[in-house]
């Protein structure tokens, strides 16, 4: 079977070659490794994501409703920002209200691909206990149709579940997808049913386009859930349905390495997943520390840092409000430009990616304000923040670029 992520052969070409063109690699170079499962391309009708080896680090934004706040418009505002400031995709997460409309509403303001989590909507449409295998898949089938770019499916086993529970973890199965099919497992007393329906989620996958990712259920949720038995049983069987799904001609994305991890924990946490599989690596967090509630960010940004920077492909921001409730467009913003900043910093180490900061540099040594803040981040705040007259309020007149001009230049 073609290992080629798109029927048409056309549209591959095109896929190739626009990301190719992004990420300045060469077509060729590219398109081995898509074919060998390291890069995946996820694809919004002609819009294409590269994620994986040698591409920068990709930046995902979580949003969506609630059961108990749904509001629309607020998850479309959202949307609309995470797309202005520079979301390389978007996760619909919403488990509240008319879930169609919201996500219809989303596609309708943003045109970079759309993750969806399949078990989110079965259980807030059916409930955990009321829910069958048939609902699951036709749930599948239904976002499938929709267009979404990939979707999570959360493969846990009894033994992983088991694990968890022998562990005796601070704060157990933390992953809401993860914890939701453990729960219809344990309830109905049966396999997991991603697992047993899995070449049959492949073939809906395969005929549309739509990249695999397998949800990181074991992470840990917070520092003292250290590695353990759960997440070595879970990365395990993860590598092993990643290459069956490569096999299949579906692209896939494995998820770990995400939640609570001490900081000197996280370079080895990455490279056990990085020397596991040549798969790319999408990691949720991970937050070093547990007691930055209210600017988790902050912290985030740190660990996050340190992921990309050791070989994690491809990062989800974290908002303000993490574990507090559902973030404002204003926090969602606030989350993604600390990740995009832990991206470029990983992008720096494994890349060398400095043209922005060499360039940033020069307009630096030339006092160029205006220049600067074009170059910026986030040129907005780089204008609340700065002079507007070119004085640094900081310095005054013991500026060292202006001594130094004036001294060891002879320049005013």
């Amino acid at each position: 079977m073609s290992q080629s992520f798109l029927s048409d052969p056309s549209r591959d070409h095109d896929a190739i070659h626009s990301v190719a063109t992004a990420e300045q690699i060469d077509p060729e170079v590219l398109r081995r490794r898509v074919r060998s499962g390291s890069v995946v391309i996820m694809q919004r009708k002609d819009r294409y994501v590269g994620i994986g080896k040698g591409l920068r680090i990709k930046v995902n934004v979580n949003l969506g409703t609630s059961n108990v706040h749904s509001a629309p418009d607020e998850e479309v505002k959202k949307a609309v920002v995470a797309e202005r400031y520079g979301a390389d995709t978007i996760s619909d997460l919403s488990m509240g209200g008319d879930l169609r409309k919201v996500r219809r509403l989303i596609f309708a303001h943003t045109s970079v691909p759309i993750t969806t989590v399949p078990i989110y909507q079965t259980a807030a449409e059916h409930g955990i206990e009321a829910m069958t295998h048939d609902d699951i898949l036709g749930t599948i089938r239904a976002q499938a149709r929709e267009g979404v770019s990939s979707m999570v499916i959360h493969c846990i086993t009894r033994d992983v579940i088991e694990s968890c529970r022998n562990e005796e973890r601070v704060l157990g199965i933390v992953s809401k997808g993860g914890s939701i099919t453990a729960a219809f497992m344990l309830h109905h007393g049966c396999e997991n049913p991603f697992v047993e329906h899995f070449q049959e989620i492949l073939g809906i996958m395969r005929s549309h386009g739509i990249v695999l990712s397998l949800g990181n259920s074991a992470r840990s949720g917070c520092i003292g859930d250290a590695w353990d038995e759960a997440q070595a049983r879970e990365l395990q069987a993860h590598v092993a349905l990643a290459k069956e799904a490569h096999r299949s001609g579906v692209q896939v994305i494995i998820e770990g390495a995400g939640g609570h991890i001490r900081y000197d924990r996280i370079a080895p946490t990455i490279r056990r997943y990085k020397n596991a599989s040549r798969f790319p690596l999408f990691v949720a967090g991970p937050l070093p520390t547990d007691i930055a509630l209210g600017l988790d960010h902050i912290a985030g940004c740190a660990g996050a840092s340190a992921a990309g920077a050791s070989g994690a492909d491809y990062l989800c921001s974290i908002t303000p409000a993490e574990h507090l409730g559902l973030p404002t467009p204003e926090q969602v913003r606030q989350g993604l430009l600390a990740w995009r900043i832990a991206a470029h910093i990983g992008d720096l180490a494994r890349l060398g990616l400095d043209m922005e900061d060499r360039m940033m540099a020069e307009k630096r040594a030339q006092m160029d304000r205006p220049g600067q803040r074009m170059l910026a981040l986030d040129p907005e705040a780089a204008r609340v923040n700065g002079d507007e007259d070119g004085v640094c309020t900081m310095c005054g007149d013991f500026c060292a670029l202006r001594l130094m001009r004036r001294y060891l230049k002879g320049t005013r």
